[in-house]
């Protein structure tokens, strides 16, 4: 029996008794296709942040509004990539935010790139929707999204007692 399996001494508090259990998590982070979701969100993490401090460092004056937005969807595209790689309540709380911030900051860049196109003299990552890199930019937080609903804990232990 693994430690994970055992249950702790009977606590008492007052009148009632409560069980409690190991606190450990033994899942695996991620497995299939999230693993190969977490790569592509690793990928994108390092080619925005670098391609936006590149811009930030040498060219900011140019166009500060595009080169920050791309720096922010580096940063957003690092957290979703940390937290789409555990099952921990916080972490998963911490990649829904991230992917939906990542799909509103994909759509309104997106729009506002199409109708003010001279607010960005220069192409961000969400502008035109991703399309500088292929429309995965516009596809990605959606799987993102599918991801941390298909693989909730509390989803798939409820599935699995109906059962």
């Amino acid at each position: 029996m693994s430690r994970s399996d055992e249950q702790a001494p009977v606590a008492s508090h007052g009148r009632e008794h409560v069980v409690t259990t190991s606190a450990e998590d033994t899942r695996r982070p991620a497995y299939g296709f999230g693993r190969v979701l977490i790569l592509v969100y690793g990928i994108f993490a390092v080619a925005a942040t670098a391609r936006a401090g590149v811009q930030l460092i040498t060219k900011a004056h140019e166009a500060p509004l595009a080169y920050t937005l791309s720096a922010v969807a580096g940063l957003v595209y690092v957290l979703a990539t940390v937290a789409l790689g555990h099952n921990g309540r916080r972490m998963r709380r911490a990649g829904w935010i991230a992917v939906v911030f990542e799909l509103v900051g994909v759509a309104t860049v997106g729009t506002l790139s199409l109708v003010r196109p001279e607010l960005f003299p220069d192409d961000t990552v969400w502008s035109g929707f991703g399309s500088g890199y292929g429309y995965v930019p516009a596809v990605l937080p959606l799987l993102g999204i599918a991801w941390l609903w298909h693989s909730s804990p509390a989803r798939i232990a409820a599935r699995a007692e109906q059962r």
